[in-house]
């Protein structure tokens, strides 16, 4: 195993978390924004109310795209027992 397969490795892990994470986190983001200009436009300064919409839309997400990550972290596991395979032999 060369210093090059475990970076590859490294990296194709930072990929796929990131690939899962990035949505959402940007459903947070975008919502955390659009709450802010609501609150800033019409000053009201409930810290709650930014909350409760962010991670009621963050679980949809989560629940929309669901399979899309289980298939993407079985890609990267099917992609791992391949390599551990190939170096055990």
């Amino acid at each position: 195993m060369s210093t090059d397969f475990v970076i590859y490795i490294g990296r194709q892990a930072l990929t796929t978390a990131f690939l899962i994470l990035l949505p959402v986190l940007g459903t947070g983001l975008v919502i955390g924004l659009l709450i802010g200009i609501f609150q800033a436009a019409t000053q009201i300064n409930e810290m709650t109310l930014t909350f409760v919409p962010k991670i009621i839309l963050m679980f949809l997400v989560i629940f929309l795209l669901m399979p899309w990550f289980l298939n993407l972290m079985m890609d990267f596991m099917v992609e791992i027992f391949n390599y551990v395979a190939l170096v055990t032999q």
